[in-house]
């Protein structure tokens, strides 16, 4: 979170003065001043020279005196050439140039500086070493601003590669101004205490800073306590800073927590870092090295109390509480300020506020470290041995990321065994090999590529080996050796020479990557500058002088609480259990809208819907009801019918909603969508929700953003009315409330809150049940939402040269872009923005290539998806682009995404400044013909129509969605196009459900019948000007027939149709379970049969049959095998059906054969599903359509489920789609209550759909109750509800019913 623009006007001011104060020579603006050309020769060194004329003293900018520049000996990435400045110095630019007159230029260089000429610290920018780019030929110079200013002595070029036709060759020149600054060095066992004037001090705000140096990993730097608690902290731990705060007394302030923020990484490198703590109030800015970390703290207390002083570099013994275990800081702190007070100027001039520990100096006292850095693979080093020595000891400190990596070895004697210590799994192991095998090893039990410097001693003598780490004695391992010590030529650290002749160096892993330092042989410690300087042993892919390890997890690039995890040259994100994708957990796994889902073709059920994309917002589990409409429902904590009584105003009922989302998740899911609303219903008996004389509410409800609301319905807030009153037909028209209406008898008041800035309802106050005989009930339904605005958001592109633009996309470190577009062209810009060099674009370059490119300063990267089949067929095709600092991947539609892993190291920030264009450029000839929608920038929808409707060649919206998904509507439903998308009609098929999937299906039991009649409809049809051809009961010679049934009774009779004429159709199963069919069409004529030779079909399973005729020849299907043909014999006319019947045939229908007489008698006890025949749908008129004139039922036959049990929707209404072995609870641990418990009054006439959803969801509610949390935070209890609240509830009901003087529109609806 950010400041108030006036506090950081406050803290700007005292930001400014720390800068003055810190003693900088020339302001900000006129740091620019040449300082190489004032400098003598001998300030200008090299690691080599070719000649004397070629040495470093020449290589000042646009010199031309000697060779006319600095060229090494030998042109290698070993050589340097060095600034002394004379000082530290603030170097704000740099300039390079080649040898005058030479073919002899760098074209690549890194930047170095150090303080003392030793430990040098590479440059660094946008979070990664910096490399660069030199020169072209040898007299143009090249000029660099630097991004981050150096503060040091010293400053190195490393050239990194030349001129291919030349050597290296160089000028250079250096920018900036002197730099001076208080500093006081601390020996780790001393303090500095600031005290304060009174006896403690209170303030809202703080602002601290320094910067400090160390190459101890532990030691406090800043402490303060007060005596109520209050404390300040800042400790460096590990390598890492941890800032810890507390304000006020947790024993009478238990709301303000403990803080504990970490920053920062590898703080003990012997550099200089930087620290700033800005406090106002319980808003907190902590940056380390210009990384920020915002926070703000819990609570109600915004002063921080700190009684008599505060100590700097360790606490003091005297009345502190904390513990005395901490470590002093030990080294330098360089420009402390406390509240606009130079506390190291101060402390220089002995102030009498300020009180010493110890011994205290003002100038910064260093160790002269060496440390090594082992690149890669090919990188060892090689020490020799001391002679005559029967005892062996050697030293070394090691720093590293990998789980393996080779240590030292060694061979101890002329014996043929070779000793190696190295990192295995992160464990350290000792190990003996005998000519090149395992002889024996031991191995320590933690991790060591933790990144911190870890100390090893070994000591090998007469026949043992002991080998200390860290210290640590319980850490020791121990090794008994087959032979005597002796004295040995070579000692290897970090790995071995490929060359043959060291025979006694054995590599039982990789190579070590990582550093070293404080190498000791024997008492000695060893100089490593002799080694760069060739004067000692022997080495290879070394950077000697300075150690190279990144942090690659700090930053953590891993998005969405993904795991950060690195090796020495890269970083891995796991993103198990976050709910997204991708190498840096960015890209979200789910959709953002129940509608979404619901046009991927999923039916009913429960689905993580992530509402914001890749945003911050965690993804959380959602009911979608899949109708024409995707709605989606967000329950809360308390679904039940309430009782109130004895409320009042001085002691009011409360009751706050708690939903499974938390508030910002609802509010972008209510933002996304174009309609919300929330059913409240109140039951009262002189309980009133309104005070018509004086305006003050009885009852209210709290919305979104705590804002209080006294309407009961709609949307308009201003109206306290409640339905009653807007539609006029209260009880009682003087009130604008049944209630109101103050009757001692129960009445109700109930409504639809739609207004989208207010929902959801998240408190209900009651205040008027503690009279007489007063008392009240509510119930709050679910929250229900529909209509994603962005899903079919579209533009149509019209002409070639029109493109329409929005403000510049940011994507620095991480980009998505989603969206589908349809074409007939070959060609066309979808997307691009532009910088100054950096670009993003997504492109169909032909037919079948889509492709993806962009520059952030490595080159051009290109990431190309082809297409099998030609994507200008002006269908939807989808598109998908991720870039981020790992990858770059591309998916087009199904297709195999395409991914483009960039370098580990180089330039990582997308800087775009253009704005963004969509569908074409100014600057391009042809842009993109066709219909781009549902566009989506970092899960950002971008309004495509509004932008369009004032855009000349481009018009909102597209028209054609059935043309790409009217495949989604089955069995015979028809694709309905509509403005914002599309739905399947059913009315002519068997089924129903948003994409006519769900099967409709009935019992029949013993003696039972469904018979849908034609007779009726064709006499009064016959009878009207209609032509009978427009009946379903004309003369044909085909019909289709579909149905599924289960049962296991035969013989029995499954479906019999006939004709006026009695001509019939029967179909059976036979006595031994065989499904048999009967055609008589002709009266005088046996009926033809056709018997399908399966298995027994009455086995209790779900079956099945598809019967298509055409003429006389007959197809039929039994559960999708292949179908079998047969040919009538007894005619191909089936003239004016007059009715089909389902079960058993009526007794005077006597006019049919033997065996269809049989298995009617017996009658149809089982399930019949999605029957049709042509256009008949008998099972949907008699359970959908209440189509009564036409359906006759006998006996008992019952709408059921039976059907689905082995169907395509077979368990799909209540599918969870969640993560992988992780669902999650929503709420605490609590069950997402009465998930389903809800009727929806905006689905009128789907009842039977919420009586599936009620019995499927109770075990899912029980499965979630059960689960981990995943996404939810600890949150605090709910309000209790009364004792027995299911026992009063339900005699309420009883008591509700019982009133038979509320009319019809007053009865209670419990949703």
């Amino acid at each position: 979170m950010d400041f108030a623009p006036s506090i950081f006007l406050n803290l700007l001011i005292l930001l400014l003065l720390n800068d003055t104060m810190t003693g900088v020579t020339g302001s900000k603006y006129d740091c620019d001043s040449q300082l190489g050309s004032s400098l003598p020769p001998s300030s200008f060194t090299s690691s080599s020279q070719l000649s004397s004329t070629d040495s470093a003293g020449f290589a000042r900018l646009n010199r031309r005196d000697g060779a006319g520049g600095w060229s090494p000996r030998m042109s290698s990435k070993y050589q340097w050439l060095q600034i002394d400045l004379g000082q530290r110095t603030e170097i704000t630019a740099i300039a390079t140039q080649g040898k005058y007159g030479s073919s002899d230029w760098v074209t690549s260089y890194l930047l170095l500086y150090s303080d003392t000429g030793r430990n040098w610290k590479q440059y660094h920018q946008e979070e990664g070493i910096w490399e660069f780019v030199g020169n072209a030929n040898a007299d143009s110079v090249v000029h660099y601003k630097l991004q981050n200013h150096i503060r040091a002595r010293y400053l190195r070029f490393n050239p990194l590669d030349w001129n291919i036709n030349g050597r290296i060759g160089m000028r250079v020149e250096v920018y900036g101004c002197t730099y001076s600054s208080n500093i006081i060095y601390l020996d780790g066992k001393s303090s500095i205490m600031y005290r304060f004037h009174e006896k403690s001090v209170s303030t809202t705000k703080d602002l601290i800073s320094l910067k400090f140096k160390t190459m101890h990993s532990d030691g406090v730097l800043l402490y303060g306590e007060g005596q109520n608690g209050d404390h300040i902290a800042l400790e460096l731990i590990k390598g890492r800073l941890c800032l810890s705060i507390h304000l006020g007394n947790l024993q009478f302030h238990t709301s303000n927590p403990h803080v504990n923020v970490f920053l920062g990484s590898l703080l003990d490198d012997q550099q200089w870092h930087s620290v700033v703590i800005e406090r106002f109030g319980r808003q907190v800015n902590f940056t380390v090295d210009r990384h920020v970390h915002h926070f703000f703290m819990k609570g109600d207390i915004s002063y921080l109390d700190i009684d008599y002083e505060l100590s700097f570099g360790g606490i003091a013994s005297q009345g502190k509480s904390a513990s005395l275990l901490r470590k002093n800081f030990h080294g330098c702190i360089e420009n402390l300020y406390y509240n606009g007070l130079n506390i190291s100027d101060l402390a220089k001039r002995y102030k009498p506020q300020i009180h010493i520990e110890g011994n205290v100096s003002f100038s910064c006292q260093e160790a002269p470290v060496v440390p090594v850095t082992f690149l890669n693979s090919q990188s060892y080093l090689v020490l020799p041995g001391l002679s005559l020595q029967e005892e062996v000891a050697i030293s070394f400190y090691f720093r590293t990321w990998n789980r393996e990596g080779f240590l030292f070895a060694t061979k101890l004697s002329s014996a043929p065994f070779q000793f190696v210590v190295y990192v295995s799994d992160g464990k350290l192991k000792m190990s003996l090999f005998k000519k090149g095998k395992l002889y024996l090893d031991t191995v320590t039990g933690f991790e060591l590529n933790n990144g911190q410097w870890h100390y090893v001693s070994l000591v090998a003598k007469r026949n043992r080996a002991n080998l200390i780490i860290d210290n640590d004695g319980s850490t020791s391992l121990y090794m008994g050796l087959p032979f005597q010590v002796s004295s040995t030529e070579n000692y290897y650290f970090g790995g071995c020479p490929n060359n043959s002749v060291h025979h006694e160096c054995i590599k039982p892993v990789s190579g070590f990557l990582g550093c070293m330092k404080l190498i000791s042989i024997g008492s000695k410690l060893i100089e490593l500058i002799q080694v760069q300087q060739s004067i000692l042993g022997n080495f290879s892919e070394l950077q000697i002088d300075l150690c190279g390890i990144i942090d690659r997890c700090f930053p953590n690039y891993c998005e969405h609480g993904g795991k950060c995890s690195q090796t020495w040259s890269d970083f891995y994100c796991n993103c198990s259990d976050t709910g997204y994708m991708g190498a840096t957990c960015h890209y979200p796994k789910y959709e953002q809208s129940c509608e979404a889902y619901k046009y991927k073709g999923n039916s009913s059920g429960l689905f993580y819907i992530d509402s914001d994309g890749s945003g911050s917002l965690e993804p959380f589990l959602v009911y979608c009801n899949m109708t024409d409409t995707a709605i989606s429902m967000l329950h809360h904590n308390n679904t039940d019918l309430n009782k109130v009584k004895s409320s009042n105003r001085e002691n009011p009922h409360r009751m706050n909603f708690k939903y499974s989302a938390d508030m910002e998740q609802l509010q972008a899911t209510i933002n996304n969508s174009e309609h919300c609303r929330q059913e409240i219903a109140y039951h009262c008996k002189k309980s009133r929700i309104l005070h018509k004389q004086s305006n003050i509410p009885f009852t209210w409800w709290v919305g979104r953003n705590n804002q209080t609301h006294t309407y009961w319905t709609g949307s308009l807030p201003n109206v306290n009315k409640c339905a009653c009153g807007l539609e006029g037909n209260c009880v009682d028209s003087q009130h604008y409330c049944n209630c109101d209406a103050d009757k001692s008898e129960w009445s109700n008041d109930k409504g639809f809150l739609s207004n989208k800035d207010h929902l959801p309802m998240t408190q209900i106050v009651i205040t008027d049940t503690d009279r007489p005989h007063s008392e009240a009930a509510y119930k709050l339904g679910p929250l229900l939402c529909w209509g994603d605005r962005s899903l079919w958001n579209a533009a149509s592109f019209n002409t070639i040269s029109s493109y329409l633009h929005f403000p510049t996309f940011d994507g620095e470190f991480s980009a998505d872009v989603y969206f589908f577009f349809k074409t007939a062209s070959p060609s066309g810009l979808f997307l691009e923005n532009l910088g100054i060099k950096d670009f993003i674009r997504i492109e169909l370059e032909s037919p079948t290539d889509v492709v993806f490119s962009f520059d952030v300063g490595n080159g051009p990267i290109e990431v190309r998806v082809s297409s099998p089949d030609h994507l200008n067929d002006s269908q939807w095709h989808f598109v998908k682009a991720e870039r981020n600092i790992k990858e770059a991947s591309l998916q087009v539609d199904n297709l195999p995404q395409k991914t483009y892993m960039t370098p580990s190291d180089g330039h990582i920030r997308l800087q775009l400044y253009s704005q963004l264009f969509i569908g074409g450029t100014p600057s391009r000839q042809k842009g993109f013909l066709g219909c781009i929608r549902s566009l989506k920038l970092n899960g950002i929808p971008i309004d495509l129509e509004e932008r369009a409707k004032v855009t000349p060649g481009i018009k909102p919206g597209c028209p054609g969605h059935c043309s790409s998904y009217g495949n989604l509507c089955h069995n015979g439903g028809k694709c309905v196009e509509k403005y914002n998308g599309f739905s399947c009609d059913c009315s002519l098929s068997a089924y129903t459900g948003a994409f006519c999937k769900k099967e409709i299906s009935a019992q029949f039991e013993a003696e039972s019948s469904l018979t849908y009649s034609i007779e009726e409809n064709y006499t009064m049809i016959k009878n009207s000007s209609l032509h009978v051809s427009s009946l379903h009961t004309d003369t044909t010679s085909k019909e289709s027939i579909a149905f599924n049934f289960k049962t296991t009774q035969a013989p029995s009779l499954l479906l019999y149709t006939q004709s006026l004429n009695k001509a019939y159709i029967s179909i059976i199963i036979s006595k031994n379970g065989s499904l048999q069919i009967r055609y008589k069409f002709n009266y005088y004529h046996d009926p033809d049969i056709f018997t399908i030779n399966s298995k027994n079909l009455a086995d209790g399973h779900l079956h099945r049959v598809s019967i298509l005729r055409k003429q006389d020849i007959l197809f039929v299907e039994v559960n999708q095998y292949a179908s079998e043909q047969f040919i009538l014999r007894s005619g191909t006319k089936f003239n004016t059906i007059h009715s089909l019947v389902l079960g058993k045939i009526s007794a005077d229908d006597i006019n049919i054969d033997l065996e269809t007489m049989k298995a009617s008698a017996n009658g149809f006890i089982g399930c019949l599903s999605a029957v049709r025949f042509n256009d008949i749908v008998p099972l949907k008129a008699a359970f959908k359509n209440n189509h009564t004139s036409q359906i006759i039922i006998q006996g008992h036959v019952s709408e059921s489920s039976c059907g689905s049990g082995n169907g395509e929707d077979a368990g799909s209404g209540e599918t969870t789609h969640s993560f992988a072995d992780h669902s999650g609870t929503l709420d605490n641990g609590e069950q997402l209550t009465n998930v389903l418990n809800t009727g929806f009054a905006l689905i009128g006439g789907i009842i039977s759909v919420a009586v599936f959803i009620v019995l499927c969801i109770a075990g899912i509610a029980i499965r979630i109750y059960l689960q981990k949390n995943t996404y939810k935070k600890n949150e605090a209890k709910e309000s209790e509800h009364e004792d027995n609240i299911e026992a009063a509830a339900a005699a309420l009901k009883a008591e509700i019913s019982m009133q038979n003087s509320i009319n019809e529109s007053q009865k209670e609806y419990f949703f």
